[in-house]
């Protein structure tokens, strides 16, 4: 009988410690979490960082040339075929609405991107030829000419591996990319979805939005059509 009652004494306890320190590795996991994307402050002018309902960090300010940007972070571990991705999303908004059309480009589609804008659009197009798979889609909107300046440029940008998506619309532009993939350990054995980075370097970031900045350029407001096609 008292052996017993020493052995749940000791069951518990062992519970009891196993809990605290779930609990405490939840907490330290959930605070490196929200530091991944701390170099993005020095960055941005008028820039704040808040914390999204999946508990990775949030970036919102202004770049240089005053537009607004926002930084995200998406986990993605729907890819049961590959290790888990942890994909930098940066969006710039114009300051008003352009008279572009809605364009989307998405580098090895799934069908489980359930964070991309292309899988919504309607129109399908032609992709460019990046040695890779590749969806593209559209509003439907796009001329001749703008589609095949647009074509042009996401050539250019996904000859980039790492970059997952890219988007023109009437009110600004995106370009998501690789920030790390998950630890190989952690996922095949525990299933988890763990990055090595204690946040994403600031070159990343920046190399991000440079990279959204001049898909702003592909189609200006100035530049609808050439000047051929519009007579």
């Amino acid at each position: 009988m008292t052996t017993s009652f020493a052995l749940l004494i000791l069951s518990l306890a062992a519970c009891a410690w196993l809990a605290v320190r779930g609990i405490r590795e939840h907490r330290d996991a959930m605070a490196s979490r929200h530091r991944l994307l701390d170099e993005a402050v020095n960055l941005l002018s008028d820039a704040s960082i808040m914390i999204g309902p999946d508990q990775f960090p949030v970036a919102t300010g202004r770049i240089a040339d005053g537009r607004q940007v926002k930084i995200e972070l998406i986990g993605d571990s729907m890819i049961t075929r590959r290790l888990p991705q942890l994909w930098l999303r940066v969006t710039i908004y114009d300051s008003g609405t352009y008279r572009r059309p809605l364009i989307g480009a998405l580098a090895r589609p799934t069908g489980g991107e359930y964070y991309s804008l292309v899988h919504d659009m309607r129109e399908w197009m032609a992709p460019p030829k990046t040695g890779t798979s590749m969806l593209m889609r559209g509003d439907g909107s796009a001329t001749p000419w703008q589609a095949e300046r647009v074509l042009g440029h996401f050539s250019t940008v996904f000859a980039d591996p790492q970059v997952k998506e890219a988007v023109i619309s009437p009110n600004g532009v995106r370009i998501m990319r690789q920030a790390a993939q998950g630890e190989r350990a952690a996922h095949l054995f525990l299933r988890q979805s763990r990055f090595a980075i204690a946040s994403v370097p600031a070159e990343d970031i920046s190399s991000a939005i440079a990279m959204a900045s001049a898909l702003a350029e592909v189609l200006p407001d100035s530049a609808l059509a050439p000047v051929t096609e519009a007579a």
